[in-house]
């Protein structure tokens, strides 16, 4: 590996004007491909590619139904003098109607079929329209009601499943424009740039993660022609090609000026750079590309298409700091400390610039008393992930949307004038001899159980001709993504079906947006132990092939699970709970989304791996010079000090930027990985790390005899001192985590 990227990147210097043009052409092959293909590898559906029971009971209801006839949303219309028997209201309501068939995007039968016996309110005020959407396109039906709402004294709202689709589609646009780019985007760029002291080194390695999420988002757009991705791929590539892209950058960037700065000509200073820097990001970003892996092992389409996201991202990022950075580097020389900041910059082009004394005086004094640091860190995060015992899980519904949107506005319209109605109804599919006396008796007590239950709204039983299939269908509120809902069906599955059909001759199966969320609970459920086992086992192999230890590889595993455990604990005592919510501008909700806690498993455990691999080579290769365990720890969290708090800065700002929208899946998305990177890269790093080589000691590098036969997958070069001798007196101040001869 040493070999290869090293020659890798004298290759790209000695032929820069081929590389660069090279990338050229692939960035605009890429916007070329994202303007044709984007737009239709992008879904906003969700779904689980197993078989669950919402799926079969789907499939019975669509061999009787056929597609495209049950209503996807509805539209209220209220009149504050009118009332529904007044023939000037039914009027309005059948111009609405030929409007909306006029639209091309309704299923035409079933709208005719709808338009008789329409829902009245109690108050008879108002008219629910149930509204039949066959095309993913519901835009010309929104720009319908919203020119219809006012006209006269009525009021027209809009909602259901293709309009929350709409929204949450815009929204996401919305945080990613004003989130990731105009926040995220300038925060990296002012930590780079305080980082390197100047503006053009700040200025390449935000230009390479640019390159590398414009690349990615084509590789996407064409992936997505073979299986639809989620739209919030786009999100998950453009932050993650952020923070990968600069942090791959930053560490070969920083490691070539300190080579510059102990005299090494341009192309020795590159050479230098690609056999050391180069291979540790190399393997860190397969160590990234491993942790997204788990993911992709779940069967939901929306875990999926962020971990194909976040390994294409992952993979360009390492492609572009290993040959086009080298290639830039050659053009520019010692250029790239050009405008330089009056103070941050004094340090530049001196050895020892980079010296981090702060960290290396907190970590001498950690391994100082080394048990009683650990302790108090350990409590510390262990109190923090105390909270995660009370974590539930859910989805961001309608309600979850700012009042501005279409959907929620409609979701408040239809809470006030028909409660307890909904525009996706629990649907108890009952297969067997429906008109048979046993399987009537049953349904009957069903029925009779939900009207004793205020939950559950006026039940409505429909039967298929040959009387082999019955569907049952119950509103369980007006979001079916609420807590509330979900309680009530898991309690209509677990308890009140098997009582009424408690020895009868039927398949009773529940369907409906609430059905599926539980059904998505229990594969979650199953899934993240396997995949914990996962990630966990490859990550254990890679860093004893790197460190060849195998007591090295399980404090940094267990330390990276107090990080994500605390990071856990605080997402429930912010959103859950509500601390400190209203300060941070978060929304509090009723659960925390399913899929959050095992996407942030994967992402942490890759990220954190990053400035694990990067410390911990820079120790083991101090080690191997002076045979000084605590020594070696105080170096190498010294010398690695600025540039990794760098790095999770950079990462922390990219994923604010999450934070700082408004859609609440990412704003917990953004907020764990943020608080999690920081406690990783403060408490872990400069605390618990320390404190446990410190205790380990030499023991911190043992090996089985049995295990010697393990391949040799160095990432720091040898040292060309034995134990004991004296590291050469330029040592201290170099590196980034990796080799510094």
């Amino acid at each position: 590996m040493r070999i290869m990227t090293g020659r890798v990147a004298r290759a790209c210097a000695s032929r820069p004007w081929r590389v660069l043009g090279g990338w050229v052409l692939a960035v605009v092959v890429s916007v070329v491909l994202i303007a044709t293909f984007l737009g239709d590898a992008l879904t906003s559906k969700a779904e689980v590619t197993t078989r669950t029971d919402s799926r079969r009971a789907d499939q019975l209801l669509a061999e009787q139904r056929g597609s495209g006839s049950a209503p996807t949303d509805v539209v209220v219309v209220r009149s504050q003098t009118l009332t529904a028997d007044d023939p000037a209201f039914q009027d309005q309501v059948q111009r609405l109607l030929q409007r909306a068939r006029a639209t091309g995007v309704l299923d035409a039968a079933a709208v005719a079929a709808a338009r008789e016996d329409l829902p009245v309110s109690p108050d008879r005020h108002a008219v629910l329209v149930p509204l039949p959407v066959r095309s993913d396109d519901i835009e010309p039906v929104v720009e319908l009601v919203e020119a219809a709402d006012g006209q006269g004294d009525f009021d027209v709202e809009l909602t259901g499943e293709r309009t929350a689709d709409r929204d949450f589609q815009e929204l996401s646009g919305q945080d990613l424009r004003e989130g990731e780019l105009l926040f995220g985007l300038p925060a990296a760029l002012v930590v780079l740039v305080l980082v390197f002291g100047s503006l053009v080194a700040g200025l390449v390695p935000l230009l390479l993660a640019v390159v590398s999420i414009v690349v990615a988002l084509a590789l996407a757009s064409l992936v997505g022609q073979g299986f639809a991705l989620s739209l919030f791929v786009v999100n998950m590539i453009t932050g993650m090609g952020l923070a990968l892209g600069i942090d791959y950058s930053l560490f070969i960037l920083s490691r070539f000026r300190e080579e510059r700065a102990h005299g090494r000509k341009v192309a020795e200073a590159i050479g230098t750079a690609g056999a050391t820097a180069s291979r540790a990001v190399l393997f860190s970003g397969l160590a990234f590309a491993l942790a997204m892996l788990g993911m992709v092992l779940v069967p939901d389409t929306i875990l999926r298409s962020l971990a194909v996201g976040a390994i294409l991202v992952g993979v360009v990022s390492v492609v572009a700091a290993l040959t086009l950075l080298p290639a830039l580097l050659a053009l520019l020389g010692d250029r790239v400390n050009t405008l330089r900041l009056p103070i941050v910059g004094r340090g530049l082009g001196r050895p020892g610039g980079v010296q981090g004394r702060w960290w290396s005086r907190v970590v001498q004094a950690v391994v100082h008393r080394p048990v009683g640091s650990l302790l108090i860190s350990v409590g510390l995060l262990l109190a923090l992930a105390v909270p995660v015992l009370d974590l539930e899980r859910g989805f961001a519904g309608m309600s979850t949307l700012p009042d501005r949107f279409p959907s929620k506005q409609g979701l408040l319209a239809l809470e006030a004038s028909f409660p307890g109605a909904t525009t996706e109804p629990a649907q108890v599919v009952i297969d067997g001899q429906v008109t048979s006396p046993e399987v009537k008796a049953a349904i009957d007590r069903l029925r009779r159980d939900l009207e004793g239950d205020h939950r559950f709204g006026p039940a409505t039983l429909e039967e298929n001709d040959a009387g082999d299939l019955a569907v049952l269908s119950v509103p369980v509120g007006a979001d079916a993504q609420s807590a509330q809902a979900v309680a009530a069906v898991r309690q209509l599955r677990e308890e009140l079906i098997p009582t009424a059909f408690s020895g009868v001759d039927a398949e009773v199966l529940v369907t409906g947006d609430t059905a599926e969320n539980l059904d998505y609970f229990a594969i979650i459920g199953f899934w993240l132990p396997l995949v914990l086992v996962f990630v966990l086992g490859l990550s254990f192999l890679l860093l004893v092939l790197a460190f060849r230890t195998i007591v090295v590889p399980a404090v940094a595993i267990g330390l990276n699970l107090l990080s994500v455990g605390a990071a856990y604990g605080l997402l429930v005592l912010v959103f859950q709970h509500g601390y400190a919510a209203d300060l941070l501008g978060l929304q509090r909700v009723d659960a925390i989304e399913a899929w959050v806690p095992l996407f942030l498993f994967s992402v942490l455990f890759g990220l954190s791996m990053d400035y694990q691999v990067f410390l911990l080579s820079r120790i083991h290769e101090r080690y191997g010079q002076v045979a000084d365990a605590r020594g070696a720890v105080v170096f190498g969290v010294g010398s690695t000090a600025r540039i990794i708090t760098g790095a999770a800065l950079i990462i922390v700002a990219v994923f604010c930027g999450f934070a700082a929208g408004e859609l609440v899946m990412f704003q917990q998305m953004g907020f764990g990985v943020a608080v999690s990177l920081l406690i990783d890269a403060t408490i872990v790093r400069s605390v618990l790390m320390p404190a446990t080589l410190a205790i380990l000691g030499e023991r911190a590098w043992y090996l089985p005899r049995w295990l010697g036969w393990l391949p040799r997958l160095t990432i720091e070069p040898p040292a060309t001192s034995g134990p004991g001798a004296s590291a050469p007196a330029s040592e201290p101040g170099r590196g980034a985590g990796v080799s510094s001869r």
